[in-house]
């Protein structure tokens, strides 16, 4: 009996065993996980075409038993075929190494790709995949992409100017409304004070006559009539006076009120005005510090390439612009005031731009055509977004001295009409006031200051100095051209 369930539990082991190794597959060649308990999950997986069978002992045609308290399991190898013989696991992965001269690999516990996949063949060295690769730029491209960055940061630098120039008129509006309002205030004060005495007096004097009869009563009683009528007529008058302190009071009352509350609101707005304008501030001095940097990084050769280059650009898009016949080709004269808008300007050549300035040693460019204008009589907008957003557009063939032109898509650059496909500008920071072609820069548009003046029969151009085109440094780039930082905030605030 003991001998018989000895048998059994042996034989109950050994089935288990073969349920959890299951059949051995024969392989090409490599190790094999060595014992069940230590095999990778991903080895028991279904054998492929090629591992269809395990391997059978001819003679007995028997699968291969392993054999209880051992480790490792040696299959009996088929004629023609190699043996395999598993041995221990040497980590949590088990790869099988391919035979010599075999394309294929098994892998047990493999995280690549799965079987039929191909492999992505690896770059030669030194390549680089060919999404995204660009050939290096030649002499011309690169000339042409510095020119283009550089004027991309001139660009950014004049519309910061133009955010804080829209700032500063706006602060300096709010400082006029708040001293308008402030005023208002002191004088609605002073009238309520004068209100509240008058109603103090009004309430002592009710006070001090309410003891005895009413006038009504002392009408009835008196023996005097006309006397009754009389002081009845006064006590109306004085009635109605009365009526007319408390509604003055209470007129004055909330006019004060309303006035405090508008100077409350002119303050917040003037402080949140004042933080703007610092930080518009900041981005100019950021935008100048990076042309200036860039013009320092460059050589001598690089800078004389960039002049050149933009001079050959200005001069093809001039010659475009005058062939496409946009552009007025007879000569008109101005009104009274746009020829002494255009004086004005003239005298200003050879000035140097800053940002933010209106004169009269330097200016910036809507500054030079606000002052040109307010020079002649008329006040026109002071950013050269809003002179071309209210001021009267006019069409480029009907151009005539005086007429302002408008550059970018955004308006942020405005230069004045001289006639003959010509304009006075202030350019760009480091540069100085000049002449320069209509289509130096990108044209956007062209308004008029004056629609309603009356052309002059005659005019007489003002004399251009000799350097007048010549005059700044849109004409070329040097590493000592490059902008001046952005003045202090109480120099700005005391424009």
């Amino acid at each position: 009996m003991i001998t018989l369930s000895c048998r059994l539990l042996r034989a109950a082991c050994i089935a288990a065993v073969f349920v959890t190794v299951g059949p051995l597959p024969a392989t090409h060649a490599g190790p094999l996980p060595d014992t069940p308990s230590q095999a990778s999950p991903a080895t028991r997986k279904s054998p492929g075409p090629a591992d269809a069978a395990p391997a059978r002992n001819p003679g007995t045609g028997a699968s291969p038993t392993p054999s209880p308290g051992t480790r490792a399991t040696t299959a009996t190898p088929s004629p023609g075929t190699r043996a395999t013989t598993a041995t221990p696991d040497p980590g949590p992965r088990a790869t099988t190494t391919p035979s010599p001269g075999s394309g294929a690999t098994a892998a047990a516990g493999s995280t690549g790709p799965a079987d039929g996949a191909a492999a992505p063949s690896p770059l030669p060295a030194g390549a680089a995949p060919s999404d995204g690769v660009t050939a290096r730029p030649g002499p011309a491209q690169s000339v042409g992409a510095l020119l283009a960055q550089l004027q991309g940061l001139y660009r950014q630098a004049e519309e910061a100017t133009e955010a804080f120039n829209a700032t500063e008129v706006a602060l300096k509006a709010g400082q006029d409304e708040e001293r308008r309002l402030g005023s208002e205030l002191g004088k609605a004060r002073t009238a309520l004070g004068a209100e509240k005495a008058a109603a103090g007096r009004m309430a002592r004097e009710q006070y001090e006559h309410s003891v005895g009869l009413s006038p009504y009563a002392r009408m009835l009683l008196t023996g005097d009539a006309r006397a009754a009528l009389d002081q009845r007529r006064l006590a109306a008058r004085e009635g109605a006076r009365r009526a007319g302190v408390l509604a003055r009071l209470t007129r004055n009352v909330h006019r004060a009120d309303l006035l405090a509350a508008a100077a409350r609101k002119s303050l917040d707005a003037r402080q949140t005005l004042t933080a703007q304008r610092k930080l518009h501030k900041q981005q100019v001095d950021l935008k100048l510090k990076q042309v200036e940097g860039m013009l320092a990084s460059l050589s001598a050769e690089q800078l004389a390439r960039l002049g050149e280059r933009e001079a050959a650009d200005t001069a093809t898009a001039q010659r475009e612009l005058l062939g496409s016949g946009r552009l007025a080709t007879t000569p008109r004269t101005p009104t009274a005031a746009g020829g002494a808008a255009l004086t004005y300007a003239t005298e200003q050549i050879g000035k140097p731009y800053v940002w933010g300035a209106e004169g009269p040693g330097s200016f910036d460019c809507s500054g030079l055509t606000s002052q040109a204008w307010a020079h002649a009589g008329r006040s026109i907008p002071r950013t050269s977004q809003e002179q071309w957003a209210q001021l009267p557009r006019v069409p480029l063939d009907e151009l005539r001295p005086g007429d302002l032109v408008v550059y970018f898509p955004t308006a942020t650059h405005v230069a004045l009409y001289v006639g003959d496909g010509k304009v006075i500008q202030a350019p760009r920071p480091g540069a100085k006031v000049k002449v320069s072609p209509i289509a130096a820069n990108p044209l956007l548009g062209a308004v008029r200051p004056d629609p309603d003046g009356t052309p002059l029969t005659e005019f007489t151009a003002p004399a251009l100095p000799a350097t007048a085109s010549t005059e700044g440094g849109d004409a070329g780039y040097s590493s000592e051209g490059a902008p001046a930082a952005a003045p202090a905030d109480d120099e700005t605030s005391a424009r």
